[in-house]
């Protein structure tokens, strides 16, 4: 998982689907300021980049959820990636709204529920792990067996940690925050004053300052 981590770090920042900038940060919708922002999509416009992490997200499942049955894609941006995996492993694909539909049938999760049925959660990126693991209480509550999730990228915040242990789910991501750090001052997107400033960033991102 070494090597990949650190492809993938590479291949989302050369295609600036992750964005860093200490003097000038981005605002998140919490209000926090963050030299990092992180938009796994654009892969999707790549087709070597989009395949490669298919097959990593594909490889990973079959060795850590062997028994997996079915794949659910996170709204949005887990939707298009759980599909690719789930037809790469050609077994049910399904995905779970933010909020249930606001017509028709008002479905929360979209596809077919089978009880009992084990399943791997697909997520692009993971923060805090708030809206993941608020998915994963949705399969659980229509009978899903949910095995873990795996994500392509996680920032590797404590309270993520903390919320997935307590909520007694296997995570496994792709790359992370510190992999991608180290890649980041590899290939001299930034220096290593402004690494200083991004570690102290995901030490306390709620009180860090430019």
């Amino acid at each position: 998982m070494k090597d990949t981590a650190k492809i993938v770090a590479k291949k989302l920042l050369e295609i600036n689907a992750i964005k860093l900038n200490v003097e000038t940060p981005f605002t998140w919708a919490s209000g926090w300021k963050s030299p990092i922002y992180c938009d796994n999509r654009l892969a999707l416009s790549y087709p070597e980049i989009r395949t490669y992490i298919k097959n990593q997200l594909s490889e990973t499942i079959k060795s850590s959820f062997p028994d997996v049955e079915a794949i659910a894609g996170v709204a949005t941006a887990g939707i298009p990636q759980g599909a690719l995996v789930a037809d790469a492993l050609n077994i049910p694909f399904i995905y779970v709204r933010s909020k249930p539909k606001g017509h028709g049938m008002e479905n929360l999760i979209e596809g077919k529920i089978t009880p009992g049925q084990k399943t791997v959660v697909i997520e692009d990126l993971v923060s805090t792990g708030g809206s993941s693991l608020k998915a994963v209480e949705a399969l659980k509550s229509n009978e899903f067996l949910v095995l873990g999730m795996v994500s392509i990228f996680t920032y590797g915040f404590p309270v993520a940690q903390e919320n997935f242990t307590s909520s007694n789910v296997k995570l496994i991501s792709l790359s992370d925050y510190n992999e991608l750090i180290d890649e980041a001052l590899n290939l001299n997107y930034v220096t290593q004053e402004q690494v200083v400033s991004l570690k102290k960033w995901r030490e306390n991102p709620s009180e860090w300052s430019a």
